[in-house]
């Protein structure tokens, strides 16, 4: 079975554990308590030298870094529906991979961190203006369709929503962007939604 390294407030770990939950796919969840730092002590550091989650355990295979193995798990279905087998395809998907990790990171997720964690060595007003080029991105790239790629939620989707529908928690308001909220209700509606902490109202 395979086993998820994470924690619940880490939307890192969520949509990791997002795709699983709408996959279907057993796992165990493995609580890494960051408060305390756990991820920092040799026993997760022989799993993730970079001290990071989460962190997928399969037999005797590792695999870190949240876009990562979100490539890894719908690549394993071999079914094209998650992440599609053809290479221009795919690359459309993983654009928004790199999205999720790039702006989508430096903008709500870090101001997330600031506010919520108290993470002091961000510049908040960085992170907002990051936010706010992304959201006017993302605004007007749903403002065309339905998911970010393709008739049907990928990947490419679960990568990038958590940390922008989290965006309250940086202070940053989500009213003026409708095409991004009714985005974000979509996919909680998708069967097998699950939500996290600060996503579950």
């Amino acid at each position: 079975m395979l086993r998820l390294h994470g924690h619940e407030l880490s939307g890192n770990s969520y949509k990791v554990r997002l795709l699983l939950e709408l996959l279907g796919v057993p796992y165990e969840w493995v609580r890494v308590d960051l408060m305390k730092g756990e991820h920092k002590r040799p026993a997760f550091l022989a799993l993730n030298p970079f001290a990071q989650v989460p962190v997928l355990e399969e037999g005797g295979t590792t695999l870190c870094d949240a876009q990562a193995i979100l490539f890894y798990l719908a690549s394993r279905q071999r079914d094209g529906l998650w992440l599609p087998t053809d290479p221009l395809e795919q690359a459309r998907v993983v654009r928004w991979l790199s999205t999720a990790a790039g702006e989508v990171r430096q903008g709500p997720e870090n101001a997330r961190l600031h506010h919520l964690f108290g993470v002091t060595s961000i510049s908040i007003e960085r992170a907002s203006e990051k936010a706010a080029f992304i959201l006017d991105q993302l605004e007007r790239h749903l403002g065309e369709r339905l998911w970010l790629e393709f008739e049907r939620p990928t990947i490419a989707d679960i990568a990038v929503f958590p940390y922008v529908a989290l965006a309250g928690d940086g202070g940053i308001d989500l009213v003026p962007y409708p095409n991004v909220r009714a985005w974000i209700a979509r996919i909680q509606a998708l069967p097998g939604y699950v939500p996290m902490k600060g996503l579950d109202a």
